[in-house]
This record gives structure tokens, sequence and C-alpha cells, in this order.
């Protein structure tokens, strides 16, 4: 499982014009769900997102996660994250689970989100065309990939 962490100060999502979520300070994160990943990569991911420590503290040291400063989470899956360029100028995306794989993992990251104590966290549309805004906060764009910990 895949991830872009990007610390803003606020973001939303919008499917044919209509917002349908929104956040104030916080994380977008995007989610890119593979082909092998389990319910153990979706908690092992939310986990990281909910205690990354790269919120500023009073010493402008980046100490603090978003339990720490009761932070917000947008999260939008995003297939593109498994996206393989090495050949050729065309991506390939085989390596990005099915949607009937991918949808349940999405959901139980946000879950497991929650479960870790993040109060709010807002969701895109899983497989709509979206626009996504946001006020980056850094900038500060940390890519995860729960393959580098277990």
């Amino acid at each position: 499982m895949k991830a872009i962490f990007q610390r803003v100060y606020d973001a939303s999502v919008e499917v044919e014009g209509k917002t349908i979520g929104a956040i104030g300070k916080g994380a977008l994160v995007l989610l890119g769900v593979e082909q092998g990943d389990t319910p153990e990569h979706a908690k092992i991911m939310a986990q990281k997102v909910a205690n990354l420590r790269v919120f500023t503290d009073e010493n402008d040291k980046m100490n603090l996660s978003l339990l720490t400063i009761d932070g917000e989470v947008l999260a939008i899956s995003n297939f593109t994250l498994a996206a393989n360029c090495s050949l050729g100028r065309r991506p390939d995306f085989f390596a990005a689970a099915r949607p009937e794989q991918a949808l349940p993992l999405y959901e139980l990251f946000m879950d497991e989100l929650r479960a870790c104590g993040i109060r709010k966290v807002e969701s895109g549309e899983f497989g709509a065309d979206m626009t996504v805004n946001m006020r980056g906060n850094g900038p500060v764009t940390i890519p995860l990939d729960t393959r580098d910990w277990m």
C-alpha cells in the first residue's frame, strides 16, 4: 500500500461540482492499494499516518503528529500511485488492486484512522473523477509505502 501524505491548512474534494469532503488543519492522504495488500497493510498505514511527526512544535521542529494537534484527514483513493513508468512513456497500472479488493481496504484504512483517534476523517468517492483542492502547509509532502516497514 502506498500513500502520499501532504500536510495541509485545509483540503476538500468535489465530484461533479459538489463538495463531498472537506477538512481543516491536518493531512490530505492519497492512498494507493496494490495487488497483494491485506488488512494488515491498511492498519499499519493508518498507524503511520496518525503518528507521523511532521507538524511543528513551539520551537518550529517537526515533533507533533496528527493525534497531538487534533488534526483531520482527507483520504482520497488513488490507483495511479501504483504506476509503473519504467518502460516507455505511458505508465501501466497492473500493480493496482482491482476495485473489489481496493475499496474494502480503502474503507478499512479510514476506519483504522478513526480507531487510532483521528476524530474527523473525510473521503472522496471511490472510482469517481474528483477535483481535489488543498492549501499546502510547508510544503510537507511525504511518500509512504507499507512494503518499507513489513
